[in-house]
This record gives C-alpha cells, sequence and structure tokens, in this order.
C-alpha cells in the first residue's frame, strides 16, 4: 500500500448560472501575456454542444488518452517508433482553428472616426498577424445553444443515443442544456506527463498537481495530442507549453484558487483525498464501466487507523491528513457517491469530478397547471428531455445504472427537503424515496447543507503545503527563499 495525498475538485452542475466569472478571473491572472490570447485555462462550455477546442471529445479524431492494448496500458497518441516523427509532425494535434484566432478591435476607428451619416464600427483585426479577421468561432461560440444543428447536434456524446432520441432533442419542447465548466483535471495517471520527451511535465509529490517546467520544455507539444481534456496549450510567443497549474502559489498560502474563489453559483469544492498509488495501473486496466467504482476503491478512508499509519510512513503530515478527514470532495465522491470522474474511459484517473445536472423530466401544461408525465414517487429518468444515455457516455463510461443511482439520490433529497419545508411532499413519500436511493435521512440532511448552505471553509478544505519540506529533497530551502518572487530571470528560448 503507497499511500499518497491528492488535491482534488468537485463541481456541482446543478448549481452552475453559466456565468463565466471563472473564466474571466483565470485569464485576467494566468493567461493575458503574448502568446497565451486563445488559452482558456478555465473555460465554461455548453452541454450537449461541441465543447472548446471544437470536439475535443472525439478521440477517434485526437487519439488523447490511454488503450488497454492487450493488458498493457499504452498512449493513443504516440508511441516509442512514432516519438521523433511526432515531433515534426503530429497528425492528430488540434489546429488554431479548432481553437479559434484570437481577435480584438481597432478602437481608434470607433473613436476617431469623422463625422458622417453612417455609424462608426470597430475593426475586429486578429491578435496574432493584426490583419483583418472575419470571425467564425470562440471559446464559447455554441453557448446556450442546445438546440442548434451545427454545435449541439456534433457533441460526440450523442453517439450513444438512437437516432430518434437524437431527432428530439432538437423538438423545441424538449429542449433542454447545462453548464460544464472545465479545467485540468490534474490526473492520477496523466497522459501528458507520459508522452513529454524532455520530463518537463511533472506531478507534484505532495500534492499531485501536475505543473509544466518551463525551462526543460522544448515545445514538442507531445502533452497537447495526449490530454484527452486538450488542457495543455502551446504559447506560440515564447515555443513553449502551458496549462492550469490549480493557482498553486495561492493554495500554499491557504488560499483557494482564482476561479474557485470568484465562482457566482458557488458550486466549487476543494479538498484533499488520500488514495492507493499501488492500484493505480490495475484500476486504469479495468473495463469502461468499472472504472468508475474502481477508482473509487482506490481512495481511502482518512479516519482509518491502518491508513493514517500508512499515510505517516509515506511522510504525510498530521495536518494535511486531518484535512482529508475535513474534505468536501471525499464526502462527495466516497461517502455520498454523487459526484463521477469526466471521461473515465480515457484513463487517465480525474481528480476534478463533477455532481451532475438533474435530469428535467417532461412536463403538460392543461392550461392552469403543469404537471409532471411521470408515474410513482421517481419520475421515469428514461423519459427526461435529455437522455441518461447522453450523462452516461460523459460520466459513467457507459454505465447507465450509476447515473440512475445518482438522480436518484439528488431527486430524494429535494423531495425530503420539501417534505421538511414546503409541505407539497408527505414525509412518508420522502421518506420512502430516500430509502430506494439509499440515503438516510441524516445523510441527506448532509448532502443539503454542503450543495445550499455551505460556507466559504465547508468548501475549501486546503491542507498546509508543507513546501520546505518538498523543496529540500532538491535543493538547499534557504536558497530557494532568496530565488523564488522574481519570475523568469531569462526569457525563455526556443529550441534546444
Amino acid at each position: 500500500m503507497d499511500i499518497r495525498s491528492q488535491i482534488s475538485m468537485v463541481f456541482h452542475l446543478d448549481k452552475c448560472i453559466g456565468c463565466h466569472t471563472c473564466s474571466i478571473a483565470c485569464k485576467n491572472i494566468w493567461t493575458d501575456r503574448k502568446g497565451t490570447e486563445y488559452m482558456w485555462w478555465n473555460n465554461v462550455e455548453t452541454k450537449p454542444g461541441t465543447g472548446y477546442p471544437t470536439k475535443w471529445e472525439d478521440q477517434g479524431k485526437y487519439k488523447g488518452g490511454w488503450k488497454n492494448s492487450n493488458g498493457n496500458l499504452e498512449l493513443k497518441s504516440t508511441s516509442k517508433r512514432e516519438l521523433v516523427f511526432n515531433i515534426f509532425h503530429h497528425p492528430h494535434m488540434p489546429s488554431l482553428d479548432d481553437y479559434y484566432e484570437p481577435w480584438t478591435y481597432k478602437y481608434d476607428h470607433l473613436f476617431n472616426a469623422p463625422e458622417g451619416n453612417d455609424q462608426p464600427t470597430a475593426t475586429p483585426v486578429s491578435m496574432i498577424t493584426g490583419e483583418y479577421i472575419d470571425i467564425e468561432a470562440g471559446p464559447n461560440w455554441d453557448d446556450d445553444l442546445s438546440g442548434s444543428t451545427v454545435y449541439a447536434e456534433n457533441d460526440p456524446n450523442l453517439e450513444a443515443l438512437t437516432p430518434q432520441q437524437r431527432m428530439q432533442l432538437s423538438a423545441v419542447e424538449r429542449l433542454v442544456f447545462f453548464y460544464l465548466p472545465r479545467i485540468c483535471n490534474h490526473c492520477l495517471n496523466p497522459s501528458c506527463v507520459a508522452s513529454c520527451p524532455s520530463s518537463a511535465l511533472y506531478k507534484r509529490g505532495e500534492d499531485g498537481i501536475v505543473l509544466l517546467d518551463q525551462e526543460r520544455c522544448r515545445g514538442w507539444r507531445s502533452c497537447i495530442a495526449a490530454c484527452p481534456y486538450k488542457k495543455t496549450y502551446y504559447n506560440w510567443s515564447t515555443g513553449k507549453s502551458e496549462k492550469c497549474i490549480l493557482c498553486f502559489p495561492r493554495l500554499e498560502s491557504g488560499q483557494a484558487p482564482a476561479c474557485f474563489h470568484s465562482c457566482v453559483g458557488r458550486i466549487r469544492y476543494l479538498g484533499v483525498l488520500l488514495y492507493d498509488a499501488e492500484q493505480i495501473e490495475s484500476v486504469a486496466k479495468k473495463g469502461d464501466r468499472e472504472l468508475v467504482e474502481a477508482q473509487r476503491a482506490m481512495i481511502m478512508d482518512p479516519n482509518d487507523p491502518v491508513i493514517i499509519r500508512a499515510a505517516q510512513k509515506n511522510g504525510i503530515a498530521d495536518d494535511v491528513i486531518e484535512a482529508a478527514q475535513k474534505s468536501p470532495v471525499y464526502k462527495f465522491v466516497k461517502e455520498w457517491k454523487i459526484a463521477l470522474p469526466p471521461h473515465i474511459e480515457y484513463r487517465t484517473l480525474p481528480m476534478l469530478f463533477y455532481v451532475p445536472a438533474l435530469l428535467p423530466v417532461m412536463s403538460s401544461f392543461d392550461g392552469t397547471t403543469v404537471k409532471n408525465m411521470t408515474e410513482g414517487i421517481f419520475p421515469e429518468f428514461e423519459k427526461a428531455r435529455a437522455p441518461i444515455e447522453y450523462l452516461g457516455q460523459l460520466f459513467s463510461g457507459g454505465n447507465n445504472g450509476i447515473i440512475r443511482y445518482v438522480l436518484k439520490k439528488q431527486m430524494a433529497v429535494r423531495n425530503y427537503r420539501r417534505a421538511l419545508t414546503v409541505g407539497d411532499v408527505s414525509m412518508e413519500t420522502a421518506q420512502k424515496m430516500l430509502m430506494e436511493a439509499d440515503c438516510s435521512p441524516e445523510e441527506a440532511e448532509g448532502i443539503y447543507r454542503l450543495t445550499a448552505l455551505c460556507t466559504f471553509d465547508d468548501r475549501f478544505v486546503i491542507p498546509p503545503a508543507h513546501r520546505e519540506e518538498a523543496i529540500e529533497m532538491t535543493r538547499d530551502p534557504l536558497e530557494h527563499k532568496q530565488s523564488v518572487g522574481f519570475g523568469f530571470r531569462e526569457e525563455p528560448e526556443r529550441g534546444f
């Protein structure tokens, strides 16, 4: 048993209002430099939709993540034989058109326009070439376009649906969408780290954050092709790759990452998990439908004395173990089992989990009241406006039983609270729903409080960083202390 700690996150999609405040907070802090204009380390997508970059989930096109080849884990994007050739040309790497060509406006055309009969306009120009650009795409180009035949209809997750279901999704009365905020998942089995020829990408041992060493990076971009979530980017100005760093300077000082801190809907939770690193390979080799439960099994109980001793033996500090015991992520993922990883079938074992949005049910209007077109205490999720197969493709590797469990528990908690506060649901019905959803009243109360009444400290349980111990393994802490805070002392150069 090899117990390690990992900073992990949960996003509650039922609370996301799609305001993009998180994206702007990240953009203003980290990617406002030359060469980063098209980068959105945090972005918010509308689902169903093609996302950013376009159709990033289509691994038939991009070849990201891992595959289980005769019992061996192999990268889809490259191999020892293909590595050298991929440095010069990678056939599965997204182009700038798959993202978008960043633009700005010639505001002097607007502000300094001479008097005339026409309304002056600010002409769009490329931020790369400075030439006039015909804007055709952007980072959230399909925002709210749930019924679009151009965007939503081309969502790769819809492949699990029947032609009839896909046609129904574009009907006006069945239009439905939800928002999907995305950052780097800081995976347990990151394919970006494994693909890098220069070992510039690495996973910090003390907290699992995946970082990219700018001095070692040679701009070969293997990481971009290998990451199935397309959360590594190439800076065309410096010739280096860049990615989300989970605001680790903020975490080390006890602050939440910028996108977490600024979240208007309070959908984001952050905490530390303890996991058994010896299980990573065996878990990643499981079948698609077994992966969610297998990943849960490798997350250890931080209150178990055996796990505590194993963690201490591995050098994990007592205050980090205490933070793991209070972690909201552990509650959502392991105790309540309502938070699921995105596209677990990519086998990177992401450490960002999502609480799926409740599927809206079909209703009818008789002129005075709106009635649900379902019978029984639970709605028929198969007849919901968004097919359950869609969420299964997105969050459970096609295992729709896991999605039903999560939706049932969320629905049971909602009706239990209505029975307590509104009274339009009888307590007998609410308790029956809890029983069928494998949820006790105490658990329902815990889910409700952490979802609806959570404070800042409830959502973000940040463990002490203990960076001095990690630094001491490689260099003198006092020497390191003298050099921090000044950024690059030399400008990054291209090539060797």
